[in-house]
C-alpha cells in the first residue's frame, strides 16, 4: 500500500489551505526583427524539443515525428501512424485479440524527449494505450517500439496535452513520467518513475525503477476518488529538472470547488509538484499551488511552461546568480474550461529560489502541526497537520523517527 507509512502522510503536502504562490505578469518583448516559420500542411503539430547541443528541432505531430535544421528546414519525417487500434482495448490489438472492432486511428504525439545518454528520441503517442517509439537523433529510424508488456502502456488517454517526462541520468537513465490516467486507475499511475534501459526491446524498458510488497516508484489516483469525481484526473503540461530535484506543471480538478455529480461545473487548478530525483519510493513528494495575477485578475490554468537560465540583466534584476534556474509560466484566466481556455493569457516569471522557499516553509509548518495536508484526492478527505517530536537520531530515509531536517531538503542529497 501506497500510504503504509505515517511518514509518507507528512511528506505529501499541499497549500491549498495557505496563500496561493504568485507571480506578476511579464511585460510582452518587443518584437524581432525577423523570423523563421515552418508549417505543416497536412498534419497538426503538437510536442517540440530542442537539441541542447546541435539546436536541432524535433516535432511531435499527428502521425508523424519531424526532424528540422536550426533554421527550421525540414530534415526528416518519421510516420507514426495511422494505426488499427480501439481503445478499449486492453492490451492492445497488437498483443492480444480484441473482442471491439477496429478502426483506423490517428497516433497523436503525447510525449517527445532526448535521451542524450542512448542518443535516441522517446515519443510516445495516444495508440495501443500509450506505447512509445524510440528513434535514432539521426535519421529517425525507429529502433524499437517496446509494447509486450503491462510497463509499456503509459497512458489511456487520447489527448495530446495531459503528459510530460523528464529523463534523469544519475547512474544509470531513468524517465519520470506524468500522464492523465482518463478514468483507468486500475491500469495507469499518474506519475511514475520507469528505467530506460540501452536494449529498447529489453524487459525491463519502463520497468518501475523500485516495487515491493507495499510502495513502489509510482503514485495512482485512488478508485475511491474516481468515484467521488469521475472527471477527476491530473493533465501534466511540463516537466523538468533543476538541481537535485524534478518539477511537474500540473492541472487538475479542483476538488474543493467542483460539485460531485460529472454533470456539473468544473473547476481546475494549477500545482507545481516536485520530488528528489534519487527518490526512489516517492516520499519526498510536494505539490504546490501555483498562479498569476495581473490587474487584481487571477489566471489559474496552466497552458505552457519553460525553465532557463536568467541572462546577465535578468539575474541582476531578480537579485539572482545566472547559474540559478527560472520557470516562466502561460496561464489562461480563471479555473474553468480546461479543455477550451479562455483566450485571456499571461506570462509569469517564479524563480525556482522562491518555489523551494515557499515549500520548504510549508512543510516545516506542516510538522509544527499548522494548517492540512490538503490531499483530497490521494487521501480521500481533510486531514490536519500533526505535531511532530524533532528526533536526533539518523535512521533510514522513509522512516517516522528521521531528523526534521533530513526530511526538508537534505533528502534529495
Amino acid at each position: 500500500m501506497l500510504l503504509s507509512s505515517p511518514l509518507l502522510l507528512l511528506l505529501f503536502i499541499s497549500l491549498l489551505s495557505s496563500p496561493l504562490l504568485s507571480a506578476p505578469a511579464v511585460p510582452p518583448p518587443p518584437l524581432a526583427a525577423a523570423r523563421v516559420v515552418y508549417r505543416a500542411f497536412d498534419t497538426s503539430l503538437t510536442h517540440l524539443t530542442v537539441h541542447r547541443r546541435t539546436g536541432e528541432v524535433f516535432v511531435g505531430a499527428v502521425n508523424r515525428v519531424l526532424k528540422l535544421s536550426a533554421n527550421l528546414t525540414e530534415l526528416r519525417s518519421h510516420m507514426t501512424g495511422p494505426v488499427e487500434d480501439n481503445a478499449k482495448c486492453y492490451p492492445p490489438p497488437s498483443v492480444r485479440a480484441c473482442a471491439h472492432r477496429l478502426e483506423s486511428s490517428d497516433n497523436v504525439n503525447k510525449l517527445l524527449l532526448v535521451d542524450y545518454t542512448g542518443n535516441r528520441l522517446v515519443a510516445c503517442g495516444s495508440i495501443w494505450q500509450g506505447v512509445c517509439q524510440f528513434l535514432r537523433l539521426e535519421d529517425l529510424f525507429k529502433l524499437g517500439e517496446p509494447h509486450h508488456r503491462k510497463e509499456h502502456y503509459l497512458s489511456g488517454a487520447r489527448e495530446a496535452d495531459g503528459m510530460a517526462g523528464v529523463v534523469v541520468v544519475k547512474g544509470s537513465s531513468r524517465l519520470f513520467i506524468g500522464a492523465a490516467i482518463d478514468g483507468k486507475s486500475e491500469y495507469f499511475p499518474t506519475l511514475s518513475s520507469r528505467k530506460l534501459v540501452a536494449d529498447e526491446e529489453s524487459v525491463n524498458m519502463f520497468s518501475l525503477v523500485y516495487q515491493d510488497e507495499f510502495v513502489s516508484s509510482q503514485i495512482k489516483i485512488p478508485s475511491d476518488t474516481l468515484s467521488l469525481y469521475p472527471a477527476f484526473d491530473i493533465y501534466y503540461v511540463y516537466g523538468f529538472s533543476s538541481r537535485t530535484y524534478v518539477y511537474f506543471l500540473t492541472l487538475q480538478l479542483d476538488t474543493q470547488l467542483t460539485q460531485m455529480d460529472a454533470g456539473g461545473e468544473k473547476f481546475f487548478t494549477s500545482k507545481i509538484v516536485r520530488m528528489c530525483s534519487n527518490d526512489t519510493e516517492f516520499y519526498s513528494y510536494v505539490e504546490f499551488p501555483l498562479g498569476c495575477t495581473k490587474d487584481g485578475v487571477e489566471y489559474r490554468l496552466v497552458q505552457a511552461a519553460y525553465k532557463q537560465k536568467p541572462g546577465r540583466r535578468l539575474a541582476q534584476a531578480l537579485g539572482l546568480s545566472e547559474d540559478d534556474d527560472v520557470l516562466f509560466v502561460v496561464f489562461s484566466q480563471g479555473q474553468k474550461n480546461r479543455s477550451n481556455p479562455p483566450r485571456e493569457t499571461v506570462l509569469c516569471l517564479f524563480t525556482l529560489h522562491d518555489i523551494n522557499l515557499a515549500m520548504r516553509e510549508r512543510i516545516r509548518s506542516c510538522y509544527r502541526g499548522e494548517g492540512r495536508l490538503s490531499l483530497p484526492w490521494l487521501l480521500n478527505k481533510e486531514l490536519p497537520c500533526i505535531h511532530t517530536v524533532r528526533f536526533t537520531s539518523t535512521l533510514k530515509p522513509g522512516s517516522s523517527t528521521q531528523v526534521l531536517e533530513t526530511l526538508d531538503l537534505t533528502c534529495c542529497l
